[in-house]
């Protein structure tokens, strides 16, 4: 397919000033940018008009190009001949955003390591009270005897001769579109920008150490499950003399036989008999703190909500204790003695109508 005018696909005339030219190519590749434009036909739109760019924004090409039209580079196997044909398309983007779009990172700056996760389960009365544990991790330690070098001395560290110190190699590749230019981690080195002579016999040139250590977690009370507590320091190393990252401990809490948490306030059922619950009676109820003495009144109704104020668990900020709620269930013996069946019968002939019969009256 025949080149389109250069002219054209700058969208301006032939007379067009240095500074026009300009500004309608920044435009155009601004538009087309693969990093900004996302539809098909976009980075061979870019190419095209980074490809004008390159003849028409160079006085001596543009008059070549004015005289001769394209055939004034065909011997160059290509557009743009020595002059280093396309920009690294990361270059022009950082050009146009203020460097934001594919700045480079060096290679060697100190990078923090990765943070490290785990889960950890506790028994219930331990999330409400706190506890401490114990955990054995293998941790990576900056290396005592080359103090994280990898080097036998001082002197056994050299700059890398491949990559200049950079810890990057740049490359060229030619295409039917120009010269692409690339930059990688240099072999060499790995990207460290140094090469080590002779490498430290503790670590072996590895510049650290793992071993297993103990690490003591604090938990708090009043913890809940999927809380997270952080210890610094523990997680991965870091590279280039990095911190490392931290660890993060996922806590779990297992429920327990009779107490169920609801935010800072516990529920508990208890049963007792519907002589107790007719009658009246004194318990003592279970808390995470030791037994209370709670009073039943009589005539207490199935499903009676109780409450003890503070028996709850600490606020993990404020310090404020919630509340423990006693429910109570009336327990119905399903079978009884004969002696009680006797009394039960008792009972029944002298209170006369039953509840039922009372029920039913209401519809009448």
């Amino acid at each position: 397919m025949a080149k389109r005018d250069f002219y054209e696909v700058l969208g301006i005339s032939k007379g067009a000033t240095e500074q026009e030219i300009k500004k309608a190519y920044r435009s155009l590749a601004k538009k087309y940018h693969p990093d900004v434009n996302k539809e098909p036909d976009a980075e061979a739109k870019f190419k095209e008009v980074q490809e004008a760019y390159d003849v028409l924004g160079d006085g001596t090409k543009r008059s070549n190009y004015d005289q001769y039209g394209h055939a004034a580079f065909d011997q160059n196997g290509g557009f743009g001949g020595g002059a280093g044909g396309f920009q690294d398309f990361g270059d022009i983007f950082g050009s146009f955003f203020g460097g934001g779009g594919q700045q480079r990172r060096n290679p060697n700056a100190p990078q923090r390591g990765q943070d490290r996760y785990m889960s950890m389960r506790v028994d219930f009365m331990d999330s409400v009270f706190g506890v401490e544990r114990t955990v054995n991790l293998n941790v990576d330690e900056e290396c005592t005897r080359c103090h994280g070098s990898g080097a036998h001395s001082k002197d056994d560290v050299k700059t890398c001769g491949r990559c200049h110190g950079s810890g990057e190699v740049t490359s060229q590749q030619r295409t039917p579109f120009g010269t692409f230019q690339s930059q990688s981690i240099c072999p060499d080195c790995n990207g460290k920008g140094k090469t080590i002579s002779k490498k430290c016999e503790v670590c072996h040139g590895a510049g650290y150490n793992s071993k297993k250590v103990n690490v003591d977690i604090k938990i708090p009370a009043g913890i809940v499950s999927g809380q997270q507590l952080r210890v610094g320091g523990k997680g991965e190393r870091g590279v280039n003399g990095g911190p490392h990252g931290d660890l993060f401990i996922e806590i779990v809490v297992s429920s327990h036989k009779f107490f169920i948490r609801q935010g800072n306030d516990i529920n508990i059922t208890i049963p007792i008999s519907a002589i107790d619950a007719t009658l009246g009676t004194k318990v003592d109820v279970p808390t995470v703190y030791g037994d209370v003495s709670l009073t039943i009144p009589a005539g207490t109704q199935p499903n009676t909500k109780f409450r003890l104020k503070e028996k709850g668990i600490e606020d993990l900020r404020s310090g404020r204790k919630g509340d423990q709620f006693v429910e109570v269930k009336i327990d119905i013996p399903t079978k009884i003695s004969k002696v009680d069946r006797e009394l039960y019968e008792k009972l029944k002939e002298k209170k006369g109508d039953s509840v039922f019969d009372r029920f039913k009256k209401a519809f009448k």
